[in-house]
């Protein structure tokens, strides 16, 4: 292993001198990048890229890639896409003023699109999911008069402080490895358990501090861990019997069809939480609320003993913009549509059962689990059903081999995880292409 790591840094680096010498000039930017997440690209450096059209990028050393991790998920509609394109081109330089702290047309358009898609009436917009969390949870926590938020060990809902906790090997909760300088230590403010554990889940809310339960309805940044039968079913009922709110976080899940698993699955969050990729790669985010969670709202704010339009730390400046909101419509209405999401669903299926043939005629024990529009293997077999399983997957170093190996012969893979993702722009051709580098680099891996 540690040889064949070897010759894919040294490839690496000595196919891609440009996007080297990108990174050895930026002194001035901390971590000599521009956002410090960047830094997880194997190789010693990151690509630097030059364009990028559907799901292609050409770095600046003028190697073309197929992309199948989208800018994890940000880029879900593809790079670039033409609608959306001629949309931002219309708000910036034909109709003008980029943000305005005013509203649009738009706004109504993209809110009862997004109630068609996933049902809940009211809306209200942010510039990144993270910030839509943060916002509802405060919500919640109003109108429960509770303090607290249950979350799953190994969830992601962005950088929000709140929900970087996790079940430790003792069972007990504690502040999740790498947590940067929490304010407030996390289990003070959060519960946690583990996915697919409704006793858990139950023995928490028993405390009667709980908010609302924040979850994505499938783990994703750990690796995809599916819901096990009736799990959400139970969340919700759990949720009403204790006098929570179910807050649902379909970021990543959108992936499951263009209702997210809200709709495909039936779900009936109180609360909900969209961002990425709905605006084709402008930034942009959203949160849902059922028209009896913003009367509670509004009912409480019209006392004066809170504030939702102006120091009471929800909204921002720049959030529900023109120019966030006209990609949005756009990308809503002429790229993420449902036929896109029946071409995307498929392909993914179709690299799914490739991988899982090629681990199964290898005798490889891996795990390969499909979401829609995204799959992913894990390092261990049979699949993981909860967050801690997941992390315990982890290896460093057949990840930076298999990206690595993936990357040098032009195919780019999701670089905190092994997520590939399809957008409307994919191919059968470019799903073949995969399986043929997927499948030479497991014969070189089991020798």
């Amino acid at each position: 292993m540690t040889a064949l790591v070897d010759r894919e840094r040294e490839t690496y680096r000595a196919g891609h001198p440009e996007s080297r010498r990108v990174h050895e000039r930026a002194e001035h930017l901390f971590g000599r990048v521009p956002m410090t997440w960047m830094s997880k690209w194997s190789g010693g450096f990151p690509l630097a890229y030059a364009t990028a059209h559907g799901n292609k990028i050409t770095d600046v050393d003028g190697r073309t890639y197929l992309d199948f991790a989208l800018g994890d998920t940000g880029a879900m509609a593809g790079h670039s896409p033409r609608a959306t394109v001629g949309a931002v081109h219309r708000r910036i330089a034909v109709d003008g003023g980029i943000t305005t702290m005013l509203p649009t047309e738009d706004a109504e358009w993209v809110g009862a699109e997004l109630t068609r898609r996933f049902g809940l009436p009211r809306w209200s917009f942010t510039l990144s999911a993270t910030d839509a969390n943060r916002w509802a949870a405060r919500l919640a926590r109003l109108v429960s008069g509770r303090p607290k938020l249950l979350v799953f060990s190994y969830c992601y809902h962005g950088s929000v402080d709140e929900t970087f906790i996790v079940v430790g090997p003792d069972g007990k909760p504690r502040s999740r490895p790498g947590n940067v300088a929490p304010a407030v230590d996390p289990t003070q403010t959060t519960r946690v358990a583990e996915w697919n554990d409704l006793a858990a889940v139950e023995r928490e809310l028993a405390h009667g501090d709980v908010a609302a339960i924040l979850a994505e309805p499938a783990l994703t940044n750990i690796g995809i861990v599916l819901p096990e039968p009736g799990f959400l079913d139970g969340l919700r009922e759990l949720a009403t019997r204790y006098g929570a709110l179910l807050m649902i976080d379909e970021t990543h899940t959108i992936s499951a069809g263009p209702g997210g698993m809200t709709a495909r699955d039936g779900l009936r969050p109180d609360v909900f939480v969209i961002g990425k990729s709905l605006g084709g790669g402008i930034p942009c985010g959203a949160y849902g609320l059922t028209e009896e969670i913003a009367d509670r709202v509004h009912r409480i704010t019209a006392t004066g003993s809170a504030d939702i339009v102006d120091v009471g730390g929800v909204g921002g400046t720049l959030a529900g913009n023109a120019l966030s909101l006209a990609a949005m419509r756009a990308t809503l209405d002429e790229v993420l549509t449902d036929d896109a999401f029946a071409h995307m669903i498929r392909l993914a299926g179709d690299y799914t059962e490739d991988v899982r043939r090629i681990l199964d005629t290898a005798d490889v024990p891996w795990s390969v689990t499909q979401l829609g529009a995204r799959a992913e293997y894990r390092f261990t077999r049979p699949a993981p059903r909860t967050g801690g399983e997941s992390a315990a997957a982890a290896d460093d170093l057949l990840d930076e081999y298999m990206h690595l190996y993936t990357l040098n012969r032009g195919i780019l893979m999701t670089p905190f995880h092994n997520m590939a993702l399809m957008c409307p722009d994919t191919t059968d051709a470019d799903i073949a292409r995969h399986t043929e580098v997927f499948e030479q680099a497991v014969a070189e891996l089991v020798g």
